[in-house]
């Protein structure tokens, strides 16, 4: 039988003087995810709110280091992602994840999870050719000459969001200009009350 806790999430978030969110980063390789969610927590920071940044880097040298790049594995990676969002999120921060998360469904599931009311999906829509000028390790070469199995955006599929809470065109926006459009649609629903 579950303990019941005294401390819910009405009062971290009366605690902390901001609700909780997770705003969850998708897009290829390469299309500035995790710069961005980097942007986003120093602006978020300076105001005092409570962040945690989960990213693939740091999640698949602990958590999920032992899950392999197959659309089973992938899949298996973004549902632990997600179950650690949502008790961080209970905890009262604000979660910004940034991973490829290239399933629909998987998304879509995400969402569910984390309730449509407190998940921010923002899709950093990045043509595949930025993607890959951008690309300091050499990665979408490897792919495409077939030294990576798996690599979204050429060996296996990315499906495009249909409907994103943000749409980010880093093509012809600044991170300025794409940071500012994040918090613009986030920031009422933060509830923040900090002087």
């Amino acid at each position: 039988m579950p303990h019941d806790q005294k401390t819910g999430m009405i009062d971290r978030h009366h605690l902390n003087g901001h609700r909780s969110l997770v705003i969850w980063f998708t897009g290829l390789s390469g299309s500035g995810r995790s710069t961005l969610a980097n942007m986003l927590e120093r602006y978020l920071q300076e105001r005092e709110i409570h962040t945690f940044i989960l990213d693939g880097d740091h999640v698949g040298k602990g958590l999920n280091r032992d899950l392999d790049f197959s659309d089973a594995g992938r899949n298996e990676n973004i549902r632990c992602v997600g179950e650690v969002a949502k008790l961080m999120m209970e905890a009262g921060l604000v979660v910004i994840a940034a991973f490829i998360s290239p399933f629909r469904e998987k998304r879509r599931q995400l969402r569910t999870l984390l309730g449509k009311e407190t998940f921010v999906e923002v899709f950093v829509d990045t043509p595949i050719e930025i993607c890959e000028k951008r690309d300091t390790k050499g990665l979408y070469r490897k792919a495409r000459m077939r030294e990576i199995a798996h690599f979204t955006g050429i060996s296996s599929p990315y499906e495009y969001p249909e409907n994103p809470d943000i749409r980010i065109d880093s093509s012809r926006e600044t991170p300025e200009e794409s940071i500012s459009k994040i918090i613009s649609f986030i920031w009422p629903n933060l509830g923040y009350r900090k002087s």
